[in-house]
């Protein structure tokens, strides 16, 4: 199942992302964005956990560091259906913390071991972790193996490993995932140090070669911002990394199907289509026109037309052909307008 995923990542993989996502790959494991314990317990359930049923395979990843918490919340994401609960010990940002979760669990082995027990004890579904090879300046390999052997004692069996340290002061967000030098070599030893664990590679991949080239070395890659920026990426995964035929699928095929949702969100819950359709933007990713493209997809003052309409719209702007054919735009898109 950890073959092939796409990385939890805060405001984007909500459950629209993943069911675009899940349209390009139907084998790839999806992730939601985290969820802390405070807000399940807290908070509405049903708005952190609802999720479509064509998502699967997808896991819940939680940040918190609470034993009996995280059980709970645990528990409650195996009642919703998901098929993973991750426990999130890779974010570096300030506020995670200051709720003393995310990254900064790394140095607190037992305390994971801990929350990853309480867990294991009341689900059947696997808890895995996520987390980065080391944190601040510490660089000894040695550091995230005791780490990763801790953790695995306690029942954890799957590990996805970004392979860059996290620095939790000095740094955003956005420069940790970008300014501590990549590590795949430590990431590689620890698969040959643990060989009946199941490690995954998360961190500066964006193309299927490299995808390819790092399943060498370990059981599954994780992809992150390429995913979301350049999807069609993850389209090709179901036959090149999983041996199944190809789908047929088209990107104007694909963009077809995310209409047809964005009007049924729209008749069910009330769900406007540019909160659907942002997480699409990438889908002509390299292709002629597609600055044009994304320009009507996200032109809020369009917000009031039906999403066929806008559809319509965004192909009369940008009328470049789409996967190397170019029959009548209107006809492919099979959407009548209101």
């Amino acid at each position: 199942m950890h073959r092939l995923s796409v990385a939890p990542m805060l405001d984007w993989t909500d459950r629209h992302c993943r069911y675009f996502h899940r349209l390009l790959s139907r084998n790839a494991l999806l992730y939601t964005e985290m969820v802390t314990t405070g807000a399940l317990i807290h908070g509405d359930v049903a708005r952190h956990l609802h999720y479509n049923a064509q998502e699967h395979p997808v896991a819940l990843q939680l940040g918190g560091s609470d034993a009996a918490d995280l059980a709970h919340c645990a528990k409650l994401g195996q009642e919703w259906g998901y098929d993973e609960i991750n426990l999130n010990c890779g974010c570096p940002s300030e506020r995670v913390q200051r709720g003393a979760f995310g990254a900064c669990l790394m140095a607190e082995p037992r305390l994971v071991a801990d929350c990853v027990k309480a867990m294991v004890d009341v689900v059947h579904v696997p808890v895995t972790v996520k987390h980065r090879i080391g944190i601040d300046k510490t660089e000894s390999y040695a550091f995230v193996r005791d780490f990763v052997g801790a953790v695995s004692e306690a029942g954890c069996k799957v590990f996805i490993v970004h392979a860059r340290n996290a620095w939790l002061k000095g740094l955003s967000p956005k420069e940790n995932r970008e300014v501590p030098p990549l590590r795949y070599a430590l990431v590689h030893q620890l698969k040959r140090d643990f060989p009946k664990l199941t490690i995954a590679i998360n961190g500066g991949i964006t193309s299927n070669a490299q995808i390819a080239e790092q399943l060498q070395a370990v059981d599954g890659v994780m992809v992150g911002r390429e995913a979301y920026h350049n999807p069609w990426l993850m389209s090709e995964w179901d036959t090149h990394f999983y041996g199944e035929p190809a789908s047929g699928q088209t990107r104007e095929s694909v963009e077809q199907q995310m209409v047809e949702y964005m009007a049924r969100e729209a008749d069910l819950h009330g769900t406007p289509w540019s909160t659907i359709a942002r997480h699409m933007l990438g889908l002509r990713h390299g292709l002629p026109s597609a600055r044009r493209w994304r320009q009507v997809w996200s032109d809020h003052r369009l917000k009031g037309q039906h999403p066929a309409e806008v559809a319509l719209l965004a192909h009369a702007t940008a009328p470049a052909t789409i996967d190397g054919a170019a029959p009548p735009v209107l006809t492919r898109l099979n959407v009548s307008t209101p």
